[in-house]
């Protein structure tokens, strides 16, 4: 038979296949399930807590002001440096005080010669009330004296007002510091002639120890608080914000590490948002917190103490909400629905859809299949972030 070149490596590959067929043992041809996953399991941690709303918000200045020249005249000094802290009463920017010292020496003369005239008309009216008494002069000369004097006296006043007014001018030629706070930089230069036509911006200062933190607070959110307080018999009352503890804690931190406390609560809802604004204060004493910054927030509302907890990353999403996969006491996996609340750590709140007694899938959640069995190894909740000392540590015992 002949056989050509292209169908003899077809022919050796048949040979193969026939042979390994052949060569084939029935008996250890039969498929093996591979083993149950292993995985690392533990209970909800029960504990105590306090229920808080978590907000966000932006910081501002507890005061904040231009400051302006309110006189007319040259810079002739600026005394501070830009950037720096200030206290009250600081110089900052001198304004020439030629002119408005000449004005006060002016309004003093004046009233000096004033209070000269005032002791002429005085003695004038004495003398005409004498002669009144010895019958010499007439009623008309004593009235005469008495509305010099009282011209005089108004000139007195006249004159007084004159030199305070004065005197105010001449004060604002130094302009100072009205609170303790950081001054910008200075937006004139020596030189510069300001207050011709009106105030003129000198710079700005921002006092920002203590710092405040504006936050908005939902139409539902002010409902259940009013209800809870309605509940323990108590109203809200403006008086008791100094009370009510805040926490907040910047884009960069972790958890809440600056305190304050809540400082007022705006009388009525914005229509346009259906939300209520709130202010808390917090100290700022090392300025870590600028004004302006987006901040976190949480207020506390009330108090659970049985709140069932378990890690945050043993927590999976869909498109039914959130769900933490269980296993039961035939070590199937099975998916749970959960209603999610606020974080403590490396836990958060399961408010709804679990109990403390089911055992929660930790570690290994991406090999565990709902409806497949595992090898589960029992652990407790670690309640540390991931990777410290008190991490959690698994029992050998399975179920």
């Amino acid at each position: 038979m002949h056989v050509s070149l292209h169908q003899g490596p077809l022919l050796f590959l048949a040979f193969l296949l026939t042979a390994g067929l052949f060569g084939c043992d029935g008996n250890n041809n039969t498929y093996v399930p591979p083993p149950p996953q292993a995985v690392r399991i533990a209970q909800p941690v029960v504990e105590p807590i306090t229920l808080y709303f978590e907000l966000t918000g932006n910081t501002a200045p507890l005061n904040a002001v231009d400051i302006e020249a309110r006189v007319q005249g040259y810079v002739e000094t600026i005394s501070y440096q830009d950037g720096t802290p200030v206290t009250k009463g600081t110089k900052l920017f001198g304004i020439e005080p030629d002119t408005y010292q000449a004005q006060v020496d002016q309004a003093k003369a004046s009233l000096a010669s004033q209070k000269a005239s005032q002791v002429g008309a005085q003695q004038e009216y004495e003398r005409q009330l004498n002669l009144m008494k010895q019958q010499v002069t007439t009623q008309t000369a004593v009235d005469s004296a008495k509305a010099t004097l009282d011209e005089a006296n108004a000139a007195i006043l006249n004159a007084q007002a004159n030199l305070e007014l004065a005197t105010i001018n001449l004060g604002y030629t130094e302009v100072t510091a009205p609170f303790d706070g950081i001054v910008t930089n200075h937006l004139v230069d020596i030189g510069a002639l300001v207050g011709v036509s009106g105030p003129t911006k000198l710079a700005s200062i921002v006092q920002s120890d203590p710092l405040y933190a504006y936050f908005n607070v939902s139409e539902t959110q002010v409902l259940m608080i009013k209800q809870a307080l309605a509940k323990q018999g108590r109203t809200f009352k403006q008086t008791d914000l100094p009370t009510i503890p805040a926490e907040l804690g910047l884009q960069t931190e972790e958890g809440y590490p600056h305190k304050g406390h809540l400082d007022y609560v705006s009388p009525q809802l914005d229509a346009s948002t259906g939300t209520l604004q709130v202010r808390a204060l917090f100290e700022n004493k090392d300025r870590m917190m600028l004004p302006g910054l987006f901040v976190r927030i949480r207020v506390p509302v009330g108090h659970n103490d049985k709140a069932l907890l378990v890690k945050d990353d043993a927590i999976g999403t869909n498109q039914q909400g959130s769900y933490v996969l269980v296993v039961g006491n035939d070590n199937v996996v099975a998916q749970r629905q959960v209603k999610t609340g606020q974080q403590e750590g490396p836990l958060r709140v399961i408010e709804t859809g679990l109990e403390a007694t089911d055992w929660v899938i930790t570690e290994g959640i991406q090999q565990a299949v709902p409806g497949a069995k595992v090898a589960p190894e029992k652990s407790q909740m670690s309640t540390a972030p991931a990777g410290t000392a008190n991490d959690a540590k698994p029992t050998v015992t399975t179920q």
